[in-house]
């Protein structure tokens, strides 16, 4: 089915010179939630036939340090020619508007598309994503799913930068800036699912982990650290290995000058923690239980 745009869609496409806002300094860092991946994707497998790529708004918030973190996205809907790319601003008005009146402390950020290909239409797209945030620079996010292509699957982060004297919306530059995958604490269980669900396709369901079972992986995680930490302190006094300065100062400040200011520095300490909340988590869920059986068994 082919993608209809209203008309109250604006087409993009080369006009005569026309003056850029000027661009503040490029973000430092850029980070990404998952579920703004996942939205991505979603889109993507939805989209029609005709259409090679996807691309919609990016929303989220912007720090003082110069720092951008999206936290959420919606599809916009458009059209791509040989000759031009529609975009329906009513929609992205609306589902701005909307997105707005529940998370009013997240506002537009940039935009982004599927695919690797940066042409001219994506710096008609970026214009207008600048011109909308001004006088804050626009981000473009780029997801490569590598289905259609041979490259390689992932996610890149760009500003852009004006070309020429009298610079055309057409004519940029796409500079990528640092980019990161950021995520609560409650969604990694969720990440670390689906992570071991992808690792095992042949299976037909995976279980979410209990509470134990997260620990024992995490106690196994930093045991497997302190291995390796002290296989290369080990290489290192035995001159092996020539140490790093900056290797033993950063370990002096996180293990402490011994073990026993290791063990005062609160690693038994969060342990002895996470266990009484997990101890009292199971209390509360079996005294649930009881409740709800006595109530039935009243009734």
């Amino acid at each position: 089915m082919t993608l209809g745009i209203p008309s109250s869609a604006i087409h993009i496409q080369p006009a005569g010179p026309a003056a850029l806002p000027t661009t503040p300094r490029t973000p430092s860092l850029v980070t990404i939630h998952p579920v703004v991946l996942f939205s991505i994707l979603d889109h993507y497998l939805r989209r029609t036939d005709s259409q090679d790529r996807v691309i919609g708004t990016l929303l989220g918030t912007r720090s003082e340090s110069d720092v951008i973190e999206v936290r959420s996205s919606f599809a916009v809907l458009h059209s791509e020619t040989s000759e031009q790319v529609a975009v329906d601003m009513d929609y992205h008005k609306a589902m701005y508007e909307l997105h707005h009146k529940v998370n009013p402390r997240e506002v537009i950020v940039g935009w982004y598309s599927t695919g690797s290909n940066l042409n001219t239409f994506s710096a008609l797209i970026q214009n207008f994503y600048s011109q909308e945030i001004a006088p804050y620079p626009a981000i473009h996010v780029t997801l490569n799913t590598g289905v259609d292509t041979n490259e390689k699957a992932g996610v890149t982060a760009y500003v852009s930068s004006p070309v020429g004297v009298f610079p055309k919306p057409e004519n940029c530059v796409f500079t990528p800036v640092p980019t990161e995958l950021k995520f609560h604490d409650a969604e990694r269980s969720g990440l670390d699912l689906l992570t071991e669900t992808a690792a095992s396709p042949s299976s037909t369901s995976v279980q979410p982990t209990t509470d134990f079972e997260i620990l024992e992986k995490s106690i196994g995680s930093v045991s497997a650290m302190l291995d390796r930490v002290l296989t290369y302190v080990r290489a290192v006094i035995a001159g092996e290995v020539k140490g790093d300065a900056a290797v033993g100062k950063y370990l002096m400040d996180m293990l402490g000058a011994s073990t026993e200011d290791l063990e005062k520095g609160g690693f038994n300490a969060s342990l002895q923690d996470t266990l009484m909340f997990s101890y009292l988590a199971n209390l509360v869920r079996s005294q649930a239980e009881v409740s709800s059986r006595l109530a039935l068994v009243t009734s």
